[in-house]
């Protein structure tokens, strides 16, 4: 098949943000069987036209999403593809259809972000030929939402690089991984993701100063957010005096070796969490998960085995309990590390997430 992927106009890809992680990844391994074109944002120090393995990206301008979405057009016209592909835009995707109308169109959704209620909206997504999800959770929300799409949404769990994200190999490349990183011996503790309030950070600080009183903990926050907030978040780890090294954003291309240098990640999601990538790259790299009990993350998680799943999650207390749990217990680190990672071997790699999306494409053009 000829595929041709449009990426958000928000952020250029290859890059950081978690739906162009998605986007590359599953385009490395659709590309093994086809041929695939990813459109995205053309920014400076990035060529407009670039084969990364087997891929090809072409970068386009994007002054707003009505310009890019018209540049993609303009550039899909030059194209002769089997089936589109457009990642979390409702609007670029209707528009697109518009312009296609005999080309299948697929709006890949990956939170409820830009699928908020309104008849606008609705009208959008019915444009769609298929509209996949990466959760049930998702699916679950979506089909309240807008009954009249039900039929339409197909449910393409997310999944990882499992070469890239791999246990520790041994204790000298974790030695050398925590000098790199500055991490001190003792029980670490990873966060990793956007640091806005919805997150959670401050919910996480209070828990590992509660633990701390008991065991010592350090504390690894990777991401970028508001300065205001994580100023407010720096004096806070001040206040509980948790000893805490804020990174900042990290480079996917490096975050595998962040997680095989800690001992276990907490996503302390407020809001609803329709995936959670991060869960599924811990798990990957051998390291248990602690995670709030909401949206998909349940569907990854499976609570006492590869990890905890934290039902009072607007409070420190159970999270507190399991980080000390697993601080005090370096067995139940490695048997739930190694748990996740058979769980993720078994059903989040981006082949078993390409294979969904083939299923899809092929029921679309032959159908």
């Amino acid at each position: 098949m000829k595929i041709a992927l449009v990426a958000p106009e928000k952020l250029p890809l290859p890059g950081n943000g978690s739906v162009e992680i998605c986007i590359l990844g599953i385009a490395h391994e659709l590309a093994r069987r086809h041929q695939v074109t990813i459109i995205s944002r053309a920014v400076h120090g990035l060529p407009v036209l670039e084969q990364i393995d087997r891929i090809t990206i072409q970068r386009i301008p994007a002054s707003s999403v009505a310009g890019y979405t018209g540049e993609a057009i303009r550039l899909l016209r030059t194209l002769d593809v089997d089936v589109i592909q457009v990642d979390n835009r409702p609007y670029s995707m209707a528009i697109i259809k518009q312009a296609f109308p005999q080309t299948p169109v697929v709006l890949y959704l990956h939170s409820l972000t830009f699928a908020q209620p309104g008849p606008r909206k609705l009208a959008m997504l019915k444009k769609a030929d298929c509209i996949a999800v990466n959760s049930q959770s998702l699916k679950h929300r979506l089909s309240r939402r807008f009954p009249a799409v039900k039929k339409r949404l197909n449910v393409v769990p997310l999944g990882t690089d499992l070469e890239r994200f791999r246990p520790l190999s041994s204790s000298e490349e974790r030695l050398h991984l925590r000098k790199r990183f500055g991490i001190t011996e003792g029980f670490t503790v990873l966060y990793t993701g956007r640091v806005i309030p919805g997150k959670g950070v401050d919910v996480l600080i209070r828990a590992v100063a509660l633990v701390q009183k008991q065991v010592p903990v350090q504390l690894v926050i990777a991401g970028k957010g508001p300065s205001r907030y994580v100023r407010s978040l720096r004096k806070l780890t001040q206040k509980h005096n948790v000893y805490a090294a804020f990174l900042g954003q990290m480079n996917h291309e490096q975050i595998d070796q962040l997680y095989r240098s800690v001992d276990c990640l907490v996503c302390p999601s407020q809001n609803h969490e329709a995936f959670g990538l991060v869960n599924v790259e811990a798990m990957a790299s051998g390291i248990p998960v602690i995670a709030s009990d909401n949206g998909g993350i349940r569907e990854i998680i499976h609570s006492e085995m590869n990890g905890y799943l934290i039902s009072e999650y607007k409070q420190p207390q159970q999270f507190a309990s399991s980080l000390y749990r697993l601080a005090t217990c370096p067995d139940l680190v490695q048997s739930m590390g190694k748990s996740g990672r058979e769980t993720a071997s078994a059903q989040f790699s981006w082949a078993r997430t390409a294979l969904y999306l083939e299923a899809a494409y092929t029921r679309l053009i032959r159908p």
